[in-house]
C-alpha cells in the first residue's frame, strides 16, 4: 500500500486533517492509521465515565468516517517507521481470543504526520499505574463506568447491616479532566436511585474527593475561573484538597507526603501527561519530555516528509514556549497542514509563516447544564470570565465544531446538533 499522505492517529486533530483532506484530494492519496475503529472526542470522557454519555451513541466510526470523506482507513497500531524508505510498519490486529484478524502490513507515504497523543505521567508514585484509571481512551472510560456499577451494586447490598456503606471515590489531579470528572459524576448519582439502588443516598454515599497538588485546582487558568470551579465543586458535596502531594496509591487508599490517607475504592489519575515512550523507538529527534521535535511549521527536525503534531509534539512559540497539549492547538495545527498539503499538492511553494498558536480560552464543565470559563481577548493578556447557560452553549458549540469539522458539511452539523442538545434535555446515566 502507497499513500501520498499519511496521518498516524485519529484523535481531534488527526481525524479533523484526514477529513478534511480526503474531501478535498480522495481516498487514494489520503491514507489515515489508528488502532482503534471508533472515535470519540475526548473531552468526552469524563461523561463516559460517569456514564451520562453512552459511548454507542458518542462514538463515530473511522470507517465511517473514511466513506463519508473520501479518505482510506488502515486498522492497526504503528510498530515501526523507516524514514529514508518513507515506509510505516502497521501491525497485526487480534480478536480478545488471539485469533488473528489482520497480519503485520506495511505502508508507503510520499509524506506522514504523526500524531498520536499523549499518555499519562506516573512521576513515580507508587502504585500509580497499578491501581488507578487514567481517561485517555473510550477502553479506560468504559472500564470505570463497569467498576463503578459493581461498587455501587455492592454497596447498596450493603446497607442493610452496614449503615456507613458507600463508595469512595478519590481523584488525582485538579486540572480539567479532573475537575469536570468530579462535577459529573455528582449529576450522575443523583439519579442512580432511579436505576435499582434504592437504599444508597448519592449525595452522602457516594463520597467524591479531589486531590491537587499546586495552592488552586485549575491553575494555568485565571483565578476568578478558579475560585468559580471551587465553590461549584463544594456545593456538589466534593471534597478538594489543595497543595497535596500524593506519595503512595494502594488498592484501598491513597497517601499524601504528610501522611494523611484518604480512603479509595476506585481512584482516577488525571495529574499530568507525557509523551508515548513508543516514540523513543521511530529513531526520530525528541525533546526532554518524549515529545517529537518539530520546527516552527510542524516539520520533524532533519527529517524530510515527516510532520508531527497535537499533544506527540514538542513545538515551541516565538518566544520559545512549547506549544501546551490542548484540543485547541490540535485543531490550529490541522488546519495548518491541511493548507500545507493543499498548497504541496497543487505544486505551490509552503506556507512561508510558520505555525502560530491561538489561545481562545478555557470552558470547563461541570455536568449538563454549567459551565464556567475564561475567553482570550484580541489584545493580549486581556480575557473575560464567563458561566453559566452562556459558557454552556459555548462549551457545547466545540464540540459541535469538531463534529462539524469530521462529518464535513453543515446539515450533519445541523442534525448534530438538534441530537445533542435533546440528549442533553434531561439527565441520563448508563451504567447496564
Amino acid at each position: 500500500m502507497r499513500g501520498e499522505i499519511v496521518i498516524v492517529g485519529g484523535g481531534a486533530g488527526g481525524l479533523e486533517l484526514a477529513s478534511k483532506l480526503g474531501r478535498k484530494l480522495g481516498r487514494s492519496k489520503v491514507f489515515l492509521v489508528d488502532s482503534r475503529l471508533s472515535h470519540i472526542w475526548k473531552p468526552s470522557l469524563h461523561e463516559v465515565a460517569a456514564g451520562t454519555l453512552d459511548i454507542h451513541q458518542e462514538g463515530l466510526s473511522y470507517q465511517m468516517l473514511a466513506h463519508d470523506n473520501g479518505f482510506t482507513f488502515v486498522y492497526g497500531a504503528l510498530t515501526g517507521l523507516d524514514a529514508p524508505a518513507r515506509r510505516l510498519t502497521i501491525g497485526p490486529v487480534h480478536t480478545p481470543q488471539d485469533e488473528e484478524v489482520l497480519p503485520e502490513r506495511t505502508l508507503e507515504f510520499g509524506s506522514l504526520v504523526i500524531a498520536i497523543g499523549s499518555t499519562s505521567n506516573y512521576f513515580g508514585v507508587p502504585g500509580a499505574q497499578e491501581y488507578t484509571i487514567s481517561l485517555n481512551a473510550t477502553e479506560d472510560a468504559e472500564r470505570f463506568r463497569l467498576q463503578l456499577l459493581k461498587l455501587l451494586t455492592r454497596a447498596d447490598a450493603r446497607k442493610a447491616s452496614e449503615p456507613a456503606a458507600g463508595v469512595d471515590i478519590v481523584i488525582i489531579g485538579g486540572g480539567a479532566t479532573g475537575v469536570e470528572l468530579a462535577a459529573e459524576l455528582r449529576e450522575a448519582s443523583a439519579v442512580y436511585t432511579t436505576y435499582g439502588f434504592q437504599h444508597l443516598k448519592p449525595q452522602q454515599d457516594v463520597r467524591i474527593t479531589l486531590l491537587e497538588g499546586a495552592p488552586r485546582i485549575l491553575a494555568p487558568l485565571p483565578e476568578r475561573v478558579s475560585d468559580a470551579a471551587l465553590k461549584l465543586l463544594h456545593e456538589r458535596g466534593i471534597k478538594v484538597v489543595n497543595e497535596c502531594r500524593v506519595t503512595a496509591i494502594a488498592p484501598d487508599r491513597v497517601t499524601d507526603k504528610n501522611g494523611n490517607v484518604y480512603p479509595s475504592d476506585l481512584c482516577v489519575w488525571a495529574a499530568g501527561i507525557r509523551a508515548p515512550e513508543f516514540l523513543a523507538t521511530l529513531g526520530l529527534p525528541l525533546a526532554k519530555g518524549g515529545q517529537i521535535e518539530v520546527d516552527g511549521f510542524l516539520r520533524v527536525k532533519d527529517v524530510p516528509g515527516i510532520y508531527a503534531m497535537g499533544d506527540c509534539a514538542a513545538c515551541a512559540d516565538a518566544e520559545g514556549k512549547l506549544v501546551p497539549p490542548r484540543a485547541q492547538a490540535a485543531h490550529q495545527q490541522a488546519d495548518y497542514l491541511l493548507a500545507t498539503f493543499l498548497r504541496q499538492q497543487a505544486g505551490k511553494a509552503p506556507p512561508s509563516k510558520p505555525y502560530e498558536y491561538k489561545d481562545y480560552g478555557s470552558l470547563v464543565s461541570f455536568g449538563q447544564t454549567t459551565t464556567v470559563g475564561s475567553l482570550m481577548g484580541s489584545l493580549k493578556g486581556l480575557s473575560w470570565f464567563v458561566e453559566g447557560f452562556f459558557a454552556r452553549m459555548m462549551y457545547v458549540s466545540l464540540h459541535l465544531m469538531h463534529h462539524a469539522a469530521v462529518l464535513g458539511h453543515v446539515r450533519t452539523g445541523v442534525l448534530a446538533l438538534a441530537r445533542f442538545l435533546i440528549k442533553r434535555s434531561t439527565p441520563q446515566v448508563k451504567l447496564h
